[in-house]
């Protein structure tokens, strides 16, 4: 992970309550739709919660926040499992080179072993972060540096660390599956070996990743070369044991469900995989929950980790990602998550059925089952199939097929309303109002049927008391 935002393969455009919207009033239903009893944790912790699994749920910590006592409260309450955010790093432990500096990593280190947690290194080598003095340096030169770092840093820690991420987002973003041009790959095709076969060396009890982003859709090929490469490395005994999946979904590189598959194609080639950097825009309760899921679902899956405390703790603020309001609350993603790992609940309470536009007598309907992102919308017959099933979540989501979104792909009148997976936008969430309107939080206009036949397209427009802006439950 670094300091600049991640790109996502393409660019487009949060929580369990007692009691559910007034749906019945909203939407014409004799009563209000009122949440299930939550399944009784066997752990109350997320850490103690994994560890019945024997996993972790650890977190990124950052040295400097650790006097704060709210930030190093639920730090060490929650989470068995610790990663430095970015004091081991290669600019916070080797400025000069050949001085190392374990002063910030250590502080890290001694706080997680004195409150009973392990340590994930991160990271070893990388493109990003580099001191200056390895940005001055190319070909052999640097090939060496890099090893003497390994060295370095592995040596301090020899024995202490549980898994190392050895190697961090080497691969290019993008459709090639190349990998990334950076001073590190111009010293040769064979640096990332290099570099596995050093830590090895330097420390043989520890676990070695390869760590990247934008790899946990199985079909995208940055994750087919990643694929490629660990397969590679596992024929002809390069030393890796485990792959890291950053897992920083938004709605540029949203969650699929394909992630499982991912995990179970990377474990069949003998390596254990782990959630290293989880954090999710808007911090979506059901995704949350689907992504522990994915990782209790996959034996070799050894734990996962969210990247920050509370949302005011996160490198991405303003999309509202982790498990803990800025006060230090939790969300319905901590409640989902808490319940995964018990094996309760494993998505937010809520409540489905069909939804009819009340001019037309039709109902609200995915065409022809599709279920392809950006699908958009129609009236149609009603039926008792899933692609007229939406289910309204305490997010205020209206989901379809468990996790496909009522989206809105616009805020202007004509705007398209599609399916789209599920990522907690506001242009997923829905006002449903005692009037029969739903209304995008987004946008503030209404869901409006143009006509009354079977096909006719459903899109946003400003809000009028007309009945094709009226909708119904049945």
């Amino acid at each position: 992970m670094g300091l600049y935002a991640l790109p996502g393969p393409v660019v487009r455009r949060k929580t369990r309550v007692l009691l559910l919207a007034l749906l019945a009033g909203v939407l014409g239903v004799a009563a209000a739709l009122v949440a299930p009893a939550p399944a009784r944790a066997a752990e109350s912790t997320l850490g103690a919660a994994a560890a019945q699994s024997g996993r972790y749920f650890g977190v990124a910590v950052a040295a400097n926040r650790l006097s704060d006592s709210t930030y190093a409260t639920i730090a060490a309450r929650e989470f068995n499992s610790v990663t430095a955010e970015n004091e081991m790093k290669i600019d916070a432990t080797e400025p000069q080179r050949g001085q190392f500096n374990f002063s910030g990593a250590d502080r890290v280190y001694n706080w997680a072993v004195q409150n009973g947690k392990e340590v994930r290194g991160h990271t070893l080598a990388w493109h990003s972060q580099q001191p200056g003095w390895m940005q001055s340096l190319s070909g052999s030169a640097l090939r060496q540096a890099m090893i003497d770092h390994i060295n370095g840093v592995m040596n301090h820690y020899k024995g202490r660390i549980a898994q190392w991420d050895v190697v961090n987002e080497a691969f290019a973003d993008g459709s090639s599956g190349a990998r990334r041009d950076s001073n590190l790959q111009r010293t040769g095709n064979d640096w990332i070996e290099a570099a596995f076969r050093a830590a090895r060396a330097a420390d043989p009890s520890a676990k070695l990743c390869y760590n990247d982003y934008n790899v946990e859709n199985w079909t995208w090929a940055k994750t087919q070369a990643m694929y490629s490469m660990v397969r590679d490395f596992k024929q002809r005994g390069v030393p890796i044991d485990c792959v890291g999946f950053q897992s920083h979904f938004n709605s540029g590189s949203p969650y699929n469900s394909n992630f499982r598959t991912t995990l179970q194609n990377f474990a069949a080639l003998g390596v254990d995989v782990a959630v290293t950097e989880l954090d999710i825009q808007g911090a979506s309760a059901s995704t949350y929950a689907n992504v522990v899921n994915d990782c209790l679902a996959v034996p070799r899956c050894l734990g996962v980790t969210v990247w920050g405390v509370r949302d005011s703790d996160s490198w991405r603020a303003d999309q509202t990602p982790l498990l803990f309001n800025n006060d230090g609350s939790k969300k319905a993603a901590y409640t989902a998550v808490l319940d995964a790992l018990n094996g309760g609940s494993t998505t937010p309470p809520a409540d489905g059925g069909t939804i009819k536009g009340v001019a037309s007598g039709r109902c609200l309907d995915v065409p022809n089952s599709g279920t392809a992102d950006g699908t958009q919308v129609q009236l149609w017959d009603c039926h008792s199939g899933t692609n007229q099933q939406w289910t309204y979540t305490a997010a205020g989501e209206l989901r379809g097929y468990g996790d496909k979104c009522l989206d809105a792909a616009g805020t202007g009148n004509g705007a398209k309303v599609q399916i789209y997976s599920c990522w907690g936008g506001d242009n997923q969430r829905w006002r449903l109002n005692s009037d029969g309107s739903v209304v995008g939080v987004q946008s503030g206009l209404c869901l409006d049927a143009a006509g009354t036949g079977n096909g006719t397209l459903v899109q946003l427009y400003s809000c009028s008391s007309g009945t094709n802006q009226r909708w119904s439950r049945t």
